[in-house]
């Protein structure tokens, strides 16, 4: 149903002026000159057909009409008023996050927990989705995306970089014996073996052009399924080393080679411009970067650290 409402901006003046009793104190309230105000009160006496205000020389007063139209527009105001009141508390006590499900489920969730302790007063919702999510109609706050950042009208924040290379369990590579280069890899059960970066990886390494689309193969969604399969000795995986950090270092999954695929991607934090000042959104970005930042430290030292492969 179409509502037949006079202008917000003559029915604001009149709530001010009628509560305060003067035209020049309604425009100062609401940034506007006694002339302005007095302009949008004649447009809504012409709308509603009958005087609001008595113009006297040092005051104006409501006529019965107005006094009348006062009460039911400031009890409308009310409503409305605490209506946001109600909308922006519930805004602002829950943080709702959408990530892609290899960052989310790797390094973003066993991490929440530590911002929630920080933040008690917010509710963090993390939901997880291969596409990219529409601020425009999704009740998402902030999201983990991976790309090059380049998304308009997005402040984006750069976590973590995106790698790629081969990985498999000992117990794996003890049964199917040492791969000594990374043609070796064409005779292994590769898992995925159809996801682009099993060819971006081959040709840095000098494999031409092999046939993985047509082998039998276990085809997996996801890099947390396809390292959970390699960690099962089920077959290589080609997985992102930064988010399999504590497997590698406890020995539970091994990294074939030294080459590491990289196509200039990152993780990132992205979010509306408009969302920036938000202090949920505030307290996300700053404690995001932090965590990111330490960890990639923590990432350069264990490889300045560890031993020669043989």
């Amino acid at each position: 149903m179409r509502r037949h409402l006079p202008p917000l901006a003559a029915v604001r003046a009149f709530e001010a002026a009628a509560r305060l009793g003067s035209f020049t104190k309604a425009g100062e309230e609401l940034g506007a000159t006694q002339a302005a105000i007095s302009y949008q009160i004649k447009l809504l006496e012409e709308r509603v057909g009958t005087p609001l205000f008595l113009r006297l020389p040092r005051q104006v007063v409501p006529t019965e009409a107005g006094r009348r139209l006062a009460a039911a527009v400031s009890e409308a105001f009310d409503l409305l008023q605490a209506a946001f009141a109600s909308f922006r508390q519930e805004t602002e006590s829950v943080l709702a996050i959408s990530s892609v499900p290899s960052f989310a489920v790797r390094w973003l969730a066993p991490r929440l927990g530590a911002f929630q302790l920080a933040h008690p007063s917010l509710a963090v919702r993390l939901t997880t989705a291969n596409r990219l999510v529409d601020f425009a109609r999704e009740e998402v706050d902030a999201a983990i995306r991976s790309g090059r950042g380049d998304w308009p009208g997005l402040e984006a924040h750069p976590l973590l970089r995106v790698t790629f290379t081969p990985m498999c369990s000992p117990d794996f590579l003890q049964r199917t014996g040492s791969v000594d280069s990374p043609a070796a890899l064409l005779r292994l059960p590769l898992l995925s073996p159809t996801d682009r970066w099993w060819r971006r990886w081959f040709a840095l390494a000098g494999v031409e052009a092999p046939v993985l689309d047509g082998r039998g193969a276990i085809g997996l969604d996801s890099q947390p399924l396809e390292g959970s399969a390699a960690l099962a000795g089920q077959g290589v995986a080609m997985l992102t080393p930064e988010l399999w950090r504590d497997e590698l270092r406890a020995g539970r999954l091994v990294q074939l080679f030294d080459l590491v695929g990289d196509e200039g991607h990152h993780y990132w934090l992205v979010y509306p411009k408009v969302l920036r000042r938000l202090p949920k959104i505030r307290a996300l970005r700053d404690w995001l970067l932090v965590e990111a930042e330490r960890y990639a430290a923590e990432l350069s030292g264990a490889m300045a650290s560890a031993p020669p492969k043989e």
